[in-house]
């Protein structure tokens, strides 16, 4: 990806060292967790517990794990929880057969279709079977369009997860300029719409952007989340900026490292997130956020400024 690379400005003077605040996803995520299980109580009481299903295609590991993960969170938020498991050879009827029958069932207020799916099945056409009411992933094409239209609605879990950690450490993203760093449809797009919504100016690149360390360099914040290990390196952060860390890549001595070189970024960020431990466990939290609320809304609860996570 040479036209990712760091090109050094002319005459750029040094920067100052600061030390910066590390955003713990860990810590803030629990809080969320607390605060959707203790709303899950009282909607169980008043009618039931909000119910979410997770559909599992192949055996895929990593798959396994986040699945793993979602299912002990939501578990221990109070929710029903099942997981659908399909063999890798599931053919494209079956998976969204799967996928209708959990849309007419009353008990299941979410459904998570687990991506990636095995190859040969279109992810699109999965995706869109499952009823917008119940697109707890907020990847829906009516989700979409209900974000970009700035109408309320479920919101993409990891980019509301990025929102939610700002907010709860009081950094407001109103007049800043923001880089963001790819655009995929689940984090670098629908991110640019929820920073706006907050009166940011966004601008998004990518791999055919001229000279990403300058634009990274002019931000006030930087969301990295193209998959590059360390791509994102110490010199390219405006002293003071913040740096959100979304990427979550295999070094090669098999440990987890996101698309920012950490220890060089935080000499100068005011605020980071490190990896692993930062954006992964609020992507979950907001899960929890979305089900909730998915829940509240089809039992005629209204819980509206009591779930956590941004609204538009």
């Amino acid at each position: 990806m040479t036209d990712l690379a760091d090109k050094k400005s002319p005459g750029a003077e040094p920067q100052t060292m600061t030390t910066g605040a590390i955003l713990d996803g860990k810590a803030t995520a629990a809080e969320v967790r607390g605060e959707v299980a203790a709303l899950s109580a009282d909607l169980a009481r008043s009618g039931r517990a909000p119910g979410l299903t997770v559909v599992l295609v192949g055996d895929d590991p990593a798959s396994q794990v986040y699945v793993g993960a979602k299912d002990r969170a939501a578990t221990a938020a109070g929710f029903e929880v099942h997981t659908v498991r399909l063999p890798a050879t599931a053919s494209q009827e079956e998976v969204m057969g799967t996928v209708r029958s959990l849309n007419e069932d009353d008990r299941v207020d979410g459904i998570l279709v687990q991506l990636p799916l095995p190859k040969g099945l279109d992810s699109d056409a999965v995706i869109e079977s499952i009823d917008p009411t119940k697109d707890v992933d907020g990847l829906t094409s009516s989700s979409v369009a209900k974000l970009v239209s700035g109408r309320e609605g479920l919101l993409p879990c990891t980019p509301a997860g990025c929102i939610e950690i700002l907010d709860r450490h009081g950094v407001d993203l109103s007049g800043k300029d923001v880089v963001v760093i790819g655009r995929s449809m689940l984090v670098g797009k629908p991110f640019a719409q929820l920073a706006l919504a907050r009166n940011a100016t966004v601008t998004i690149c990518h791999s055919r952007t001229r000279d990403l360390a300058a634009h990274c360099r002019s931000a006030d914040v930087i969301v990295a989340a193209v998959g590059v290990p360390k791509l994102v390196q110490g010199g390219w952060v405006k002293p003071g900026a913040v740096v959100l860390d979304v990427g979550i890549n295999r070094g090669d001595d098999g440990k987890l490292v996101g698309d920012v070189d950490f220890a060089a970024a935080s000499a100068v960020a005011s605020h980071i997130t490190p990896v692993p431990g930062g954006i992964g466990p609020m992507t979950i939290a907001m899960l929890l956020a979305n089900t909730l609320r998915a829940s509240a809304a089809r039992q005629g609860v209204h819980l509206e400024g009591r779930i956590p996570g941004p609204t538009l």
